[in-house]
Formats: C-alpha cells, structure tokens, sequence
C-alpha cells in the first residue's frame, strides 16, 4: 500500500468514527438525564447554546441533542446552573431565556 492510500484510508476511518459518534449523540434526552439535571438543579436556557451543542428542543425535523444548526438559536436550550439562565449573554447584547426565543 503506498502511503498516500494509507492516509486516505486513515482520514476515512476517522471521517466514519465521527459521523457514527455523532449519530449516537443525536437524540433525545432520556427521563433519567431529564431528571438528573433538574436534581443538579439545572434549568432549560434558551438561546445560549453553540451550534451543535444544545441539549434539545432545536425545531421541527431535528432529533434533538446536538441540532441546533447556529450559535446561539432561540429555539434550542441547553442545561445551564438554576437561577443563572438570564443573565448569560450572548453577542448582539441578547441574554438567555427561560422559554423559547422568536427570530
């Protein structure tokens, strides 16, 4: 094998490795994630989350964790310490939100 197929050969395995991790984090929380956080103390923050990173809620045809397709969307939240959700700010001035946030 000459080296330049083995480091194409290598590039796809990992390639393959992050979409099919990738996948495994793409769904919804389960009621026992759902419940640990909010024994943590956590709430939902909308708005706050960084493209990919949100914990759920990220709008029609999305599967949930890991959605979100912008920093920072209104329709996606992230688990965030209890009682800190609306004075996280984010660029533009714009502070988390409690609930759902319209373009």
């Amino acid at each position: 094998m000459s080296a330049k197929t083995t480091v194409s050969s290598a590039l796809l395995a990992t390639a393959i490795a992050t979409a099919v991790a990738s996948m495994a984090n793409a769904g919804p929380l389960t009621k026992e994630e759902g419940a640990a956080a909010q024994a943590a103390h956590k709430e939902k923050c909308y708005g706050v989350a960084l493209k990919g990173q949100n914990d759920c809620a990220a709008g029609p045809g999305t599967t949930c964790q890991g959605t979100s397709t912008v920093d920072f969307q209104g329709n996606s939240w992230k688990f965030v310490r209890g009682g800190t959700c609306t004075s996280i700010e984010v660029p533009g001035g714009k502070h988390g939100s409690l609930s759902p946030i319209k373009s």
